[in-house]
């Protein structure tokens, strides 16, 4: 896994996350990779995952959710 780390991250939550606090994760790309942690961690670790294979997470949560 590339774990490519500009000196700054601009991390942002889905417009769909609520201000309550729930269980929220911020996003922060990346030239390579998108990189991923827990909104109520920031300095936590950090996933990072290929361009590439986040994208097919994310089309991948638009099918799954018409089947529900």
């Amino acid at each position: 896994m590339n774990t490519e780390q500009p000196a700054r991250l601009d991390w942002f939550k889905s417009s769909y996350s609520s201000g309550e606090g729930g269980a929220c994760v911020e996003v922060a790309p990346a030239t390579t990779v998108i990189h991923v942690r827990d909104s109520k961690e920031r300095g936590g670790p950090q996933l990072a995952f290929p361009r590439r294979a986040w994208s097919g997470f994310v089309a991948g949560l638009g099918r799954d959710r018409d089947r529900i």
